[in-house]
């Protein structure tokens, strides 16, 4: 199979228009191609107003391959072959079940590798079902009543079921590639198999968890909601069993294999796992608020004048700077025609966090503005105080917020004089517990506040508008990533031997994909079964 890189044609075009350009790039009649597909699709916006689709297709034709593209740069087409996720042998003996605690992404795809190995897993949930969540959630943005065991946090399909079901990674792994495959088998859409910026939605996450939970039983797999695991029982330096509390009752399980796919905010089980000694160290975590701009000029930022073509999907941003002091800012989990959430899981705490639905028509955009912290700028030298750095944060935004778990707010000129807000301006926050304007100084760290305010101005000369004066600054988010790693060795193990930490609750991922691939590998570890 040929693969031919970079075919750019314009917005108009057809799709006939693309096979046509991989012939010519292959200097090539189009009936020798006997078939092709898209292997990726992504738009180019940067000579506006000249924009493109730019395509990578996978052709099979007719002939030898190798000498049709003896002529052609290696850069702009090559020889690949399709790609194939082989299980790993089963080498376990253990006749116990695995144990799989959490089913965020980490935990799915674990939990799916390990039900199709034949090991029927049992998953422990602390939270609902995704449709019992989902009622949670909505109670508590309409009636400000907490569940803080289920909620944006904690549930089926952990914290990526309420946002914009982004799929963008930085890593190389190959198995990235089944992860788009199996969200894809289970109900995502399918163009995530071949668009540069693949998302599914938080409409449409739903169905896609909850169909991978029914595969997980189908195999022989249990998921157990409402079980929130309160105790690792471990005997000789190896594990022995795990305890969990459901309907005001305590529960033990046997076995040997657990592995912990706990998500970034079950602080509670953090504390009791350092309490048990399981080895773990303070890890770069990053602070910030969601800024809130209309999509419109968003799209006129990107597009140009093209921007109100059909054709072209609602435009995204991604910007990183470094202001002169050297603490570096960027954006982060970037929602197009999406809203802000409150996303807490801790009574007097606000959190806050951006989603947006498959259609991405929402009259806003927002994203994530962060500022990194690394462990010397912690409170104190203890493993656990990021966490409670987050933790002071969140409680003082509720403060700030009247104790309603509104969140406190700002517009973008008001924050870069260093003036109190008092009233909103043209653009209408989306956060459905509402906001209260004030000073978000006094929520966030200064030497972030301080780094922000930089960042927004270089931003600006990156995107057009984005120091927009009445864009909303909405405070604060603290939940982007875990502040501890839980130490595993080169066989996914802890210092507790048998358990196997993984996703973005122990510090190794951080999105749906990174952490479903993390998944995929300590379920691996437990297959080779070494110690």
């Amino acid at each position: 199979m040929i693969r031919v890189n970079d075919l750019k044609l314009p917005v108009e075009h057809e799709k006939e228009d693309i096979k046509k350009a991989a012939a010519k790039a292959l200097r090539i009649s189009e009936k020798r191609i006997t078939d092709w597909s898209i292997y990726r699709m992504s738009v180019d916006s940067r000579k506006k107003p000249d924009i493109f689709f730019s395509y990578s297709v996978d052709l099979t034709v007719s002939g030898d391959e190798e000498k049709i593209l003896l002529n052609i740069p290696s850069n702009k087409a090559s020889l690949v072959s399709e790609y194939y996720y082989e299980m790993p042998e089963n080498k376990r003996h253990s006749s116990f079940r695995p144990v799989v605690v959490g089913f965020g992404p980490s935990g799915m795809f674990s939990s799916l590798l390990l039900a199709k190995a034949g090991l029927r897993p049992i998953v422990l949930e602390r939270g609902q079902d995704f449709d019992s969540r989902k009622k949670s959630v909505d109670n508590f943005w309409k009636n400000r009543v907490l569940n803080t065991e289920s909620n944006i946090q904690f549930g089926e399909g952990g914290a990526g079921s309420f946002s914009d079901g982004k799929l963008n990674t930085g890593i190389k792994d190959a198995r990235c590639r089944q992860v788009y495959l199996d969200l894809a088998e289970h109900g995502a859409p399918e163009e995530i198999l071949v668009s540069a910026k693949p998302h599914i939605g938080t409409d449409k996450l739903g169905d896609v968890v909850k169909n991978i939970r029914k595969k997980v039983i189908e195999l022989g797999g249990e998921v157990i909601f409402n079980a929130k695991l309160t105790d690792i029982i471990v005997a000789n330096g190896f594990v022995q069993g795990v305890s969990y509390e459901k309907d005001g009752e305590t529960f033990d399980l046997e076995t040997d294999a657990v592995l912990l796919c706990i998500g970034h905010s079950a602080r509670d089980t953090v504390e009791m796992l350092y309490k048990k000694g399981i080895k773990m160290i303070q890890k770069p975590f990053s602070v910030g608020a969601r800024i809130e701009h209309p999509q419109e000029l968003i799209n006129k930022a990107q597009y140009g004048e093209a921007y109100k073509n059909p054709k072209l999907p609602t435009a995204d941003y991604k910007m990183a700077c470094h202001p002169p002091h050297g603490r570096g800012a960027y954006t982060f989990c970037m929602c197009p025609g999406g809203t802000v959430v409150c996303a807490s899981s801790e009574e007097g705490g606000v959190v806050t966090n951006g989603m947006s639905e498959y259609l991405r028509d929402g009259e806003n955009a927002n994203a994530a503005l962060l500022v990194g912290i690394e462990p010397e700028n912690f409170p104190s030298e203890h493993v656990l105080s990021g966490m409670y750095l987050q933790r002071e944060i969140e409680k003082k935004a509720f403060e700030l917020g009247q104790k309603t778990y509104s969140a406190p707010a700002q517009l973008v000129g008001d924050f870069l004089r260093n003036t109190p807000s008092k009233r909103l301006g043209s653009v209408k926050p989306t956060i459905p517990t509402g906001v209260v304007m004030g000073d978000i100084r006094q929520v966030l760290p200064e030497k972030v506040t301080e780094t922000m305010a930089s960042a927004i101005v270089k931003m600006d000369g990156m995107l057009h508008g984005f120091a927009l004066d009445d864009a909303v600054l909405t405070a604060p988010e603290t939940r982007s990533s875990s502040p501890v790693r839980i130490l595993r060795d080169e066989f996914f193990q802890t210092n507790v031997r048998g358990l196997f930490p993984c996703g973005e609750g122990a510090g190794y991922a951080g999105g749906i994909v990174s952490a479903g691939v993390d998944g995929m590998r300590a379920a691996e570890a437990v297959l080779r079964d070494e110690y």
